[in-house]
């Protein structure tokens, strides 16, 4: 009985601990997670995570320039927020 008291004390107190780090991240901050289906999810950009496997944020990665090259010619029919 003894041992499930701490065993029982010390979920506790890790489960807090892990709320807490929780509660004190800045939730704009970007983060990225493995998702259940293996993919890199972006959070914190829009309501739902961006979530794109490996080898096509490869490809999104690889056009890096050409994106920003592609703003920067069309600022005036863009939006930001």
């Amino acid at each position: 009985m003894a041992e499930e008291d701490a065993e029982m004390r010390a979920e506790l107190e890790r489960l807090r601990a892990e709320n807490e780090a929780l509660k004190s991240r800045d939730p704009k901050a970007l983060r990225l997670q493995v998702s259940k289906k293996g993919c890199v999810s972006i959070y914190g950009i829009r309501r739902f995570p961006l979530s794109y496997y490996a080898d096509e944020w490869d490809l999104i990665l690889g056009m890096a320039d050409e994106i920003r090259e592609f703003i920067q010619q069309n600022e005036g029919s863009l939006k930001r927020k």
